[in-house]
């Protein structure tokens, strides 16, 4: 590798840590993670959160050794420091495992300071921590979740992936009511998500031809019509298209329980849910408690744990920090594989420019 695009793509990225809902394990399952001295040789965190709470959970885990640098803004951070930015000056009440419009506030005031310093490239990428998706409701946040208002945000269309090693799931449509699946599916929109996942998997995963399996909507993806019409008339011709028209590798569409059971998956780089259930069941069972959310599509990387605020172990100290960890290292994998990838098209097109 070029020695200069190697030192670009090795330079420590600025990771901003949104606290989420600070009476769910999101603090617990953060500072777990950062609480290693080594990890700062890795990235540069910026925590958005509130120092109190901080110190609150901090003293509550035993981490004694884990020190912030408290900083008024992004532009202040410490490349060699787990950094903090307060959200608010207010003070916040902590009651662990309890539902607060407190708390779902001061989540989205962490969410939208890291969005705007990612915006102004303050930071590189962002892992948010688990929001409780009630509580955070307001004239600001008319959202399902973090994947929707992020696209709300950013250039592209969003398709939600959830990782784990080799298995990578999208889906067709994530936080709707299931009663609205099959209505809301189509052809086209199974194709434009076909389409992001497969660029996806070659931009930010380096696979470079991606196979990948469709599932089918109904029981034993419709039996031949006995058990629904939708894989015929809506599924198939999509996997169709994607292969004839984009020249995609498609397969499908396959009964969802056959396919994970018997482990079919690991023939594939990607797979295709048609609802949210339907790729994360397996996804979670097969993940167990290391797989990530990550937000693909979008012209910004973000990432988050896979499992939510879990108000009934918060303060317990029994809460997995693997799958936030594991966000954070595939927040930066991605964001340094785009930036090779850049700095190769970079300087193919100027070798383009000058050769005859």
């Amino acid at each position: 590798m070029d020695t200069h695009l190697q030192r670009e793509t090795e330079q420590l990225l600025r990771v901003g840590i949104t606290h989420g809902d600070f009476n769910g394990v999101g603090y617990e399952v953060m500072l777990k993670s950062l609480a290693d001295p080594r990890i700062t040789e890795l990235f540069t965190p910026v925590i958005y959160g509130h120092a109190r709470v901080a110190a609150f959970y901090r003293k509550n885990l035993a981490l004694n050794e884990l020190n912030f640098n408290p900083v008024r803004d992004a532009s202040q951070i410490n490349a060699k420091r787990v950094n903090l930015i307060n959200c608010t000056e207010a003070e916040l009440r902590v009651e662990m495992g309890v539902q607060s419009v407190e708390a779902g506030q001061v989540a989205l005031m962490a969410l939208e300071m890291a969005v705007e310093d990612l915006k102004k490239g303050l930071i590189d990428v962002v892992v948010t921590a688990p929001i409780n998706k009630e509580n955070i409701q307001s004239d600001h946040f008319r959202f399902p979740g973090h994947t929707e208002f992020l696209a709300s945000h950013f250039k592209g269309e969003p398709l939600m992936l959830m990782v784990w090693r080799d298995l990578r799931v999208g889906l067709v449509t994530s936080h709707i009511p299931v009663a609205e699946v099959s209505t809301t599916l189509s052809k086209e929109t199974i194709v434009k998500k076909l389409n992001i996942l497969n660029s996806s998997l070659i931009k930010d995963f380096g696979i470079r031809r991606p196979r990948i399996a469709v599932l089918g909507l109904n029981p034993h993806a419709g039996d031949g019509g006995l058990l629904g019409n939708e894989e015929n008339d809506i599924i198939l011709p999509a996997i169709n298209e994607a292969r004839e028209k984009d020249e995609l590798l498609v397969y499908g569409p396959y009964g969802a329980d056959g396919f994970f059971g018997a482990g079919e998956w690991k023939k594939y780089d990607g797979v295709l849910a048609m609802y949210h259930d339907q790729g994360l069941i397996p996804f979670k069972t097969l993940a167990a408690g290391e797989g990530v959310n990550y937000t693909a599509g979008l012209t910004v990387v973000r990432t988050s744990p896979a499992h939510g605020t879990a108000y009934d172990i918060v303060g317990k100290n029994l809460s997995n920090e693997d799958s936030f960890r594991q966000a954070l290292y595939l927040a930066i994998d991605i964001e340094r594989k785009r930036r090779m990838q850049h700095q190769l098209e970079e300087k193919q097109l100027d070798t383009d420019k000058y050769s005859i």
